[in-house]
């Protein structure tokens, strides 16, 4: 079928055939003559001082070439830097080497890389090298490493205190003091692994004959990596050339700019063969980032009718051993500045202390900041409706900002675009039945069962830009993206963007903008992305940017190239322009259909330029920069309904809601691609995952056996529905939808766990909620004895 239409339209995949099939190239499947393989000699140790590497016994094993130190790159490489530097924080920047040269700061830090002829051969070679360690005391819990005799992880951070963040506005104190109740809780939300399908990996290409170096590499931003590895390698910029191929899963694990990429550049530069370097699981567990992570201490005030007026809080969050590309960013603006939620809360006071662990280094992670936001909030709502004795969705509508009060300025300093946050609610409660459900809990309690209901009404920051307040709040860049829209003689059409997509169906939907701009079929319409050769500066994918700011890019080149064709096809029909109307492909006279042309006869016209309007040039594309005006705030409303085992304290999913708003939508196939995989994490790091260190900093859960993921029968069939409110300032008023679920699904499921207990008198419990965890809760709610 021919689609050139773009909203509503439920289009399969056009990625999906060559990557379900095998077809698709990704890293790992780059392979070049007379490549090499590095293997990284990593830490056991959680913090130690290096007394030496001795590399003589694997530099005389078969096959390998190279083999080099912390010290081998000390004067020849640049440090790995951070690229958000979060302003009015005291922000500290502890230097981080591409290979450990003095200590090693966490297990997985890596200390030496080995090359050689073939991967067996390098690791072989990586197991012969011995590193002489003096261990120092570790710390992996921050609100332990900020004590005064915590073991110190860099010199120039004494308490291991890398910013220390706030947000205040209003009278806090008066409405605490003012209050008719007030709610205190401790909350964890702990640390969790990425997992993505395909682990990290590059291949590395120096031409000394041009000096140019060619990376491909897992990217979510190869525009970014390219800018940030120049200045680790000091390599002019344009002599870089970053390529991403496919990739197997990001969930923000492939932002950052790690060593490995950088040490692997530079090797194929020292050696001036090819270089490549896959991730085993192992090392995806240890060496790639690590997500969430906080201790928080909350307290809300509250009138007695529901009205909530204030929310203090301080946050401890564990940053790991460095600070990553993007993490003082994470738990700062892109979480601080979102405590308010959904709500029209007048006064709030939130800090945040960055602290640095003896742990992986933790960096955005689907979400990135936004699901804990909402987690602390759904959940004090909650339990200041069960302090009142409120109903939890009598609550949020006493309190959610009202439909006519946007765009609305949170007390935190953002401006909601749109929003309409009851509809989503109402819709939620129809189609899970709300009154209907509470009427079966009743039932089933009566007959010894633990069902419950959880709400998780959020709203979320993202299509990230503007460029300005990137600037204003220390991200070190830009956050416009850019789009070339060219039409070929024949009419069919290229696109280039600077977004790079990796799973998000961008592909399919940018075509669909194309295709619903310019009334070209869409089986006419590449699209591009992903190489730094080919694309012009881009951003990259993340934050929900890539329709939000690179859709709308392409939207505004294509209006561009209506602008063009709409002057060639009033030459070509001997009318004034304002007399043509454009529809479906086809420019023609008003009043009369016959007399028109297709917008692929204005590209065969445009390019044989043999009849041309006067200053018009042969040819037809446009390029696009677009920097969106503010950011765009989805939002809506998750509902979850769970059964407690009180035997095994096993916590069953019945039925999952979500009903989104995510401004106009394109194609709602791959919106509810996205959704049922973002609830999919969500509800993983509600029941099952969780990333465990010992005091000591070893990682306990290593791998697929220790660290638990979902499984495709521990989730129900996702009920979604959607309402569309768009965004003003938005070209097309979409407002993006990659990370939705993930932000809503984690408050629900907790919601409706503590729903389900709630009768046993528990009040609150941290997450996970593994059986292990909630039998014990239940035991101990039973009184002395309840625990064998």
């Amino acid at each position: 079928m021919v689609v050139t239409r773009i909203f509503g339209a439920r289009i399969k995949r056009r990625e999906d055939p060559r990557l379900i099939t095998g077809q698709a190239t990704y890293t790992d499947d780059v392979v070049l003559p007379g490549m090499c393989y590095a293997v990284f000699v990593r830490s056991v140790q959680a913090h130690a001082r290096i007394r030496a590497v001795r590399t003589d016994a694997a530099q005389a094993h078969p096959g390998v070439i190279a083999i080099f130190t912390g010290r081998d790159l000390q004067e020849k490489m640049g440090l790995i830097p951070t690229a958000w530097l979060i302003p009015d924080s005291d922000l500290k920047t502890p230097p981080h080497p591409p290979l450990a040269v003095d200590r090693v700061r966490y297990v997985g830090d890596a200390v030496a890389v080995v090359l050689a002829t073939t991967r067996a051969a390098a690791s072989d070679a990586a197991a012969l090298v011995e590193v002489d360690y003096e261990p120092l005391p570790a710390v992996a819990d921050p609100e332990k490493a900020v004590q005064p005799d915590a073991p110190r992880l860099h010199d120039d951070v004494p308490d291991n205190v890398a910013f220390h963040w706030k947000v205040v506005n209003g009278d806090v104190d008066r409405a605490f003091a003012e209050a008719d109740v007030v709610v205190r809780q401790r909350m964890v939300n702990h640390r969790l692994v990425p997992c993505a399908m395909e682990t990290r990996g590059c291949v590395a290409h120096y031409n000394k004959g041009s000096g140019e170096l060619t990376l491909w590499m897992t990217s979510q931003n190869p525009h970014i990596h390219r800018v940030i590895l120049s200045g680790i390698l000091h390599l002019p910029e344009h002599r870089i050339r970053v390529i991403a191929p496919e990739v197997g899963g990001g969930f923000g694990s492939k932002i950052p700019c790690y060593p490995e990429e950088a040490v692997v550049s530079f090797c194929a530069v020292e050696l001036g063969v090819p270089v490549k370097w896959v991730e085993d699981r192992r090392e995806n567990f240890v060496a790639t980032i690590h997500g969430r992570d906080h201790v928080v201490y909350l307290e809300v005030a509250a009138r007695k009718d529901g009205t909530i007026t204030a929310i203090r809080g301080k946050c401890y969050a564990n940053l790991g051993a460095y600070l990553s590309t993007a993490a003082p960013g994470i738990p700062t603006i892109l979480h601080g500045l979102m405590m308010c939620g959904a709500y029209r809360i007048p006064n709030v006071h939130y800090e945040v202390l960055g602290v640095l662990t003896n742990t992986t280094p933790v960096d955005a992670y689907r979400g990135a900041g936004r699901p804990e936001a909402t987690y602390y909030v759904e959940r004090l709502v909650d339990l200041v409706a069960a302090e009142l004795g409120m109903d939890p969705v009598e609550i949020r509508r006493k309190n959610f900002i009202p439909k006519d009060a946007f765009p609305y300025t949170t007390p935190t300093g953002l401006t909601y675009d749109s929003g309409d946050y009851e509809r989503t609610l109402d819709e939620a409660l129809r189609i899970v039945d709300y009154a209907g459900f509470r009427r079966e809990q009743e039932e089933a309690r009566r007959q010894g069962r633990y069902l419950g209901i959880g709400f998780s009404t959020y709203v979320e920051i993202c299509g990230l830009g503007p460029s300005q307040v990137a600037g204003a709040v220390g991200f070190q860049g830009g956050l416009w993206e850019s789009a070339v829209v060219r039409f070929h003689p024949t009419g069919k059409v290229t696109v280039l963007t600077g977004s790079s997509p990796h799973g998000q169906g961008e592909e399919t939907t940018f075509a669909q903008i194309v295709a619903d701009q310019l009334g070209v079929p869409i089986e006419d319409i590449e699209v591009l992305h992903g190489d730094t050769d080919l694309i012009p500066m881009g951003w990259g994918t993340y934050g929900s940017r890539t329709t939000p700011v690179g859709g709308a890019a392409i939207a505004v080149a294509c209006q561009r190239i209506l602008a063009k064709a709409r002057q060639i096809a009033a030459h070509l029909l001997e009318a004034a322009e304002d007399d043509l109307e454009f529809e479906n492909g086809r420019f023609y006279v008003k009043g009369s259909p016959d007399k028109a042309k297709t917008i692929q006869d204005i590209a065969l016209a445009a390019h044989l330029a043999w009849s041309l309007p006067s200053g018009v040039e042969p040819g037809l594309e446009a390029q696009a920069f677009y920097d969106p005006p503010n950011f765009t705030y989805p939002f809506g409303a998750h509902v979850c309904i769970v059964e407690v085992d009180p035997e095994t304290g096993e916590v069953k999913v019945l039925r999952y809601v979500a009903v989104d708003d995510c401004g106009r939508v394109i194609n709602p196939l791959i919106v509810d691609g996205q959704v049922h995989g973002g609830i999919t994490q969500g509800i993983g790091q509600a029941l099952y995952e969780w990333a465990v260190y010992s005091e000591d900093g070893q990682l306990l859960t290593a791998s697929f056996n220790e660290y638990a993921v979902p499984k495709a029968h521990q989730v129900p069939r996702y009920e979604t529905a959607r309402t569309e409110t768009p965004s003003p300032h938005h070209p097309l008023g979409c407002k993006g939808v990659g990370e939705t679920g993930t932000i809503a699904a984690t408050a629900a499921v907790a919601n409706a766990v503590m729903d389900a207990l709630r009768p046993l008198g528990i009040r609150h419990l941290d997450m996970p909620f593994t059986p292990e965890r909630v039998w014990r809760a239940i035991r101990q709610a039973q009184g002395p004895g309840g625990i064998p």
